[in-house]
């Protein structure tokens, strides 16, 4: 297994799905860091030399935000929206899904979660 930045990738897999595991790199950034070295989508990760590693490792921190880094201006902006009282924080706050999906038929599962019984005695 191959550990890069806080994540295991499967040596079997190809570099460009790999590298998609980590969270914050899609299958576009992974593709361009593939493009930077000069690897083909093609190439597996079992292949990669101590030094195609190191500098996927240097691109990948110079360029990109990714893991506990993203995670964390995420829920700035979460706690930002909801303290400043906007719909979406709202929606945020109640569990409810935020960019107009219909709510009445879909969205059980995030219905359930705020969910509250009062029982009268």
């Amino acid at each position: 297994m191959t550990y890069i930045l806080g994540t295991n990738l499967n040596p079997k897999k190809k570099i460009k799905f790999a590298l998609s595991q980590i969270f914050g790199i899609g299958s576009n950034k992974a593709s361009q860091i593939c493009d930077k070295l000069g690897l083909s989508n093609t190439f597996k990760v079992s292949h990669l030399t101590k030094y195609q590693i190191d500098e996927i490792i240097s691109i990948i921190t110079q360029n990109y935000l990714i893991d506990s880094e993203l995670k964390r201006i995420i829920q700035k902006d979460i706690k930002r929206l909801i303290f400043i009282g906007c719909y979406k924080g709202f929606r945020h706050n109640e569990g409810l899904p935020l960019r107009g999906q219909r709510t009445h038929t879909n969205a059980k599962t995030s219905r359930k979660k705020k969910t509250f019984f009062y029982l009268d005695k």
